[in-house]
């Protein structure tokens, strides 16, 4: 099976740059299944459900979370009636599941979907959930496991590929809203630290750098925006999954100006 898999999406420009690329990417690289994360889809805010609804017409197939799944108030039903998950060690007592079995391509995926400690929200330890998670969908026979990790911390990232390595067919980062150079395929595993956001590219984390600025000169907070108009890119994984394994990845990244640029995973020997 071929998964493309979509990082942050920020506000009406990343949808803007789904809109215009994700139905011939389907097309022209034969991908089978398409996850996006959502968590700043709407305004740079979680999603509501206008832009869900949005998002399934582009050709997203599944749709992850993070700190800010919560930020629209339509979401909790959205849980009940989408393909879209949240972090799955948010307490049970909460709505939704972070991990979803769905038919590809004549296989099973199982896509998971967790949430990073430094600097987020009190959650269940990231790391024994995920252990907990592969161990429950690998004794329901499904081999081939994705893990969206939202994390803030490079380390934790890290330290959850060498945790499932082997045992998960890819691992990619997101939340930074800044993209890593480390794409690789060691022991069957893909894993990017952060695949970057798809959005604005001339600012700061896709939003105004105003308000941003000020915060660092002045050490006051203010209010996000998206802006009206910037330049935009769309940054997404190719990854092709077997028997529980990748077998060939690459990153694929459109720019508004027409320029696509594509960077192979290196196979870690």
């Amino acid at each position: 099976m071929r998964v493309v898999f979509i990082g942050d999406i920020v506000g009406r420009p990343g949808r803007e740059m789904l809109r215009e690329h994700l139905k011939k990417i389907r097309e022209e690289y034969k991908v089978d299944f398409i996850i996006a994360n959502y968590e700043n889809a709407s305004h740079g805010f979680g999603v509501t459900g206008k832009n869900a609804n949005e998002l399934i017409s582009y050709g997203v197939d599944c749709m992850t979370g993070g700190n800010h799944s919560w930020d629209k108030k339509d979401v909790e039903a959205l849980f009940n009636t989408h393909e879209i998950l949240r972090p799955h060690n948010y307490p049970d007592e909460v709505g939704g599941t972070g991990c979803k079995v769905y038919d590809v391509a004549g296989e099973k995926l199982g896509v998971l979907n967790l949430m990073g400690h430094y600097s987020m929200p009190l959650v269940d330890n990231a790391f024994r959930k995920a252990k907990q998670s592969v161990k429950e969908l690998k004794e329901q026979g499904i081999e081939n496991i994705f893990v969206d990790f939202h994390a803030e911390a490079t380390s934790e990232k890290r330290a959850m590929m060498m945790l499932l390595q082997g045992e998960v067919s890819g691992i990619i980062g997101t939340h930074t809203h800044v993209s890593t150079d480390d794409f690789q395929i060691a022991n069957g595993t893909a894993y990017l630290s952060d695949i970057g956001l798809t959005g604005c590219r001339d600012n700061v984390i896709g939003m105004d750098s105003k308000v941003p600025l000020k915060q660092f000169l002045t050490g006051l907070r203010g209010h996000y925006d998206v802006p009206k108009k910037c330049k935009k890119i769309l940054q997404l994984a190719v990854m092709d999954f077997s028997n529980g394994k990748c077998s060939n990845a690459f990153k694929l990244k459109y720019f508004c100006d027409g320029r696509v640029l594509k960077t192979d995973a290196w196979l870690e020997e």
